[in-house]
């Protein structure tokens, strides 16, 4: 199921139930049954009615009481409903939580169709107008805006001043004159002006042809948007959201409320149904009295910082009005390549410029800093990139060490004030090596800043890099169409490895939302009677009418022993499997390579990679203004050496140095690390018989703030 869009047990907008004969009648039919635990899926009005029935519960049971249609002592025993709702919507819509099941899907198919849109009116000069779903709601329009770089959009929540018209011409010719062949603007379908009379994306296409006269075209997604298969973030999401459901449903008891699983950050949370409800209601409120400062607040601090990095970061400033201070900063990419470095990197030169910073691109990592291939980067020179893959400025895994001299000298000729590493492990480690330099070269005496980017996501002080989540897709979309295939032949299993080195992130996540039947990893050593247990649960699992086995394996797998480093490799699972297998099932090997490392980047990796990119320039720039004296920045201090990652429910910077103890330097990998949690996980899915750990599960409900304030220096809630 896990692999199939939709719902398999099929969803209503049921009116009968809207009246009280028909929650009579369910409520007849869950007694029947024998429930009173009930899991709901869907929108705020599917958990507004989930909750009222609820509410009448008691009501109910006497009335069929009294009509005898139930005898009392069974009424007694069903007294109690307990109701625990999941957010399901495209439209992110659900105040509460910061991610809705299926938004990240839409967004898979909304970017899906822009790429292929920027091909063809690249090479027509063409304007394209997109509407995407959204009627009350901007977020699809705005993180979609965000992520592609879109020269204009419209949503609900923040219509644009009077007189947007002219602004956005200006804009759209600016562009144009800056060689810029094509113009993307997104509308949501529920936009609306100051007036709150609708914006069309017809309207907007015939204002750009009247006044402009470009070729423009219009294209409405529509229901595409709801359709195709899960992405691997809506998969693990759902999977996670729903253990904490029947965990909570478990701990209920008679005055416990109705309540809603949330994600706040990369952390689930319970918070009131009616809480939710009620501040959802009152966005609409808000747009419906032109209140739209409060509207854009009570969508949450996601959707409001979403809006203000797009502002930033995609109107330019004149000349005029750019500040231009006296500080220069060089960006560079460090490691294997990662999708969404180039989206982290545009972010960083954009915002940077708009600090009123100068920015210097090296190419080719340490090493092309060593050769001096620094030149400066401008705001035109970023543009189109979020959607590129690779590094287009080039990367390498080369260490400073061996050019730590060379290194200091381009710095000094440069001038360059401060640092901006983006790469994976070997960008972590660089920087330690750069910190462990300041004694003898003065001129790394300045703020650095980390920004991890790796596939293998091994990086520690943060939960999640840029580019995991683009890696996490090609394995899943691979091993959806494996199991068609195993599913057609029958009898198959399938031994797929999958990139990573020591760390098991991507087989472990990978097999979650890919429906594993197991992943071997570094971090959890097995043996062979692990190996005989898998095997002889496929033996039995073809008995079943699903007949087909799917198991992945991190590659560099090596057990704590270190007698037996390469005991277990992927071939002897494949020879194993295919032995024990024979005249019950056979064996198939896939190993997948760099097809993981390349290819566009996922909607999360290009607003993660945006976003930290953002933050981290506006650190660096309050760190270049807090040491700068007399004419020069010095600073010696750890906080000055600091890594952004996402820990838990916020973005938080963390000095380099704090990271040594948590770090496996050996083989390359955190000391702690927070998916481990989630691989008992897989195993229950697949119907081991395990154990879950409920260690990290919320127990108590937490309140949902009307007036929650924006702490834009401390913390950033990623969505995308």
């Amino acid at each position: 199921m896990l692999h199939v869009g939709g719902t398999v047990i099929g969803s209503a907008r049921c009116s009968e139930f809207r009246q009280r004969a028909g929650r009579l009648r369910a409520a007849s039919n869950l007694i029947g049954r024998g429930i009173t635990n009930l899991c709901v899926i869907g929108g705020d009005g599917s958990l507004t009615g989930a909750n009222m029935f609820r509410e009448e519960w008691e009501g109910l049971l006497r009335e069929l009481v009294q009509s005898g249609r139930l005898d009392k002592s069974t009424a007694d025993r069903h007294s109690v409903l307990h109701i625990v709702g999941m957010v399901g919507s495209i439209d992110n819509d659900f105040c509460g939580t910061d991610m809705t099941i299926g938004t990240d899907s839409a967004m898979h198919r909304i970017l899906e169709v822009v790429d292929s849109i920027m091909t063809t009116a690249n090479s027509h000069q063409r304007t394209f107008v997109l509407e995407v779903m959204g009627r009350h709601c901007g977020y699809l329009a705005l993180v979609s805006a965000l992520a592609c770089g879109a020269d204009w959009v419209l949503i609900p929540e923040k219509p644009p001043k009077d007189g947007w018209e002219d602004i956005m011409c200006s804009k759209l010719s600016e562009n144009r004159a800056g060689k810029k062949r094509l113009n993307i603007i997104i509308v949501a379908e529920g936009a609306i002006d100051r007036s709150n009379k609708p914006i069309s994306a017809e309207y907007v296409k015939d204002l750009v042809v009247k006044r402009l006269g470009y070729d423009t075209r219009v294209t409405i997604l529509g229901h595409v948007q709801r359709g195709g298969t899960p992405s691997a973030f809506d998969r693990v999401l759902a999977s996670r959201m729903g253990v904490e459901a029947v965990l909570a449903l478990l701990e209920a008891n008679s005055s416990t409320p109705a309540c809603v699983v949330s994600l706040c950050g990369n952390q689930a949370i319970r918070v009131p149904l009616m809480e939710c409800v009620q501040m959802t209601q009152e966005v609409q409120k808000a747009m419906d009295e032109k209140r739209f400062e409060d509207a854009v607040r009570l969508r949450g601090r996601s959707f409001e910082n979403n809006l203000k990095t797009y502002k930033l970061l995609s109107h330019r400033m004149s000349d005029d009005e750019v500040p231009h201070g006296p500080f220069t900063v060089a960006v560079l990419n460090v490691g294997a390549p990662a999708p969404g470095m180039n989206a982290a990197v545009r972010s960083a030169v954009r915002m940077g410029i708009s600090e009123g910073l100068r920015v210097l691109a090296v190419n080719d990592g340490f090493e092309g800093f060593s050769k001096g291939q620094v030149k400066e980067i401008k705001w035109n020179d970023v543009g189109g990139w979020t959607g590129q893959g690779g590094s287009l400025l080039g990367t390498k895994r080369t260490l400073p060490a061996r050019y730590i001299e060379k290194i200091s000298e381009q710095m000094r000729i440069h001038g360059i004030q401060a640092l901006l590493v983006i790469g994976g492990f070997e960008a972590y480690e660089a920087v330690l090596q750069l910190l462990d330099s300041r004694w003898r070269h003065r001129e790394f005496c300045v703020p650095i800043c980390v920004l991890p980017a790796t596939i293998s996501n091994n990086v520690p002080g943060t939960d999640f890099s840029i580019g995991a989540d683009t890696s996490l897709n090609a394995i899943v979309e691979t091993c959806d169409r494996i199991k068609q295939s195993a599913s057609g032949t029958k009898r198959r299993v399938f031994i797929i490895e999958t990139m990573g080195g020591y760390c098991g992130y991507l087989a472990s996540i990978g097999g979650l939302a890919a429906g594993a039947d197991a992943a071997y990893i570094y971090e959890e050593p097995f043996d062979i009677r692990d190996l005989q247990t898998n095997v002889q649960h496929l033996r039995e699992k073809m008995k079943t009418s699903i007949q087909r086995g799917l198991v992945l394996r991190n590659e560099n797998y090596n057990d704590r022993n270190e007698s037996s480093n390469q005991s277990y490799t992927t071939d002897f699972i494949y020879q194993l499997y295919a032995e024990e297998g024979k005249g019950v099932f056979d064996c198939r090997k896939n190993v997948l390579g760099h097809m993981q490392q390349g290819g566009t980047p996922s909607p999360f990796d290009r607003n993660f990679g945006t976003k930290l990119g953002a933050k981290a320039v506006q650190w660096i720039s309050t760190q270049l203004n807090a040491f700068y004296h007399e004419g020069r920045v010095y600073t010696n201090t750890e906080e000055s050496v600091a890594l952004l990652g996402m820990r838990k429910r916020a973005l938080i910077f963390t000095p380099i140095t704090h990271l040594k103890d948590h770090t496996d330097f050996v083989h390359r990998i955190p000391r702690d690390q927070w998916w481990l949690k989630l691989r008992p996980l897989m195993k229950l899915l697949a119907n081991y018989k395990t154990s879950y750990d409920i260690s990290d599960s919320p127990s108590q409900l937490e309140h949902v703030n009307l007036t929650r304030p924006l702490q834009r220096d401390i913390e950033i809630a990623i969505t995308i």
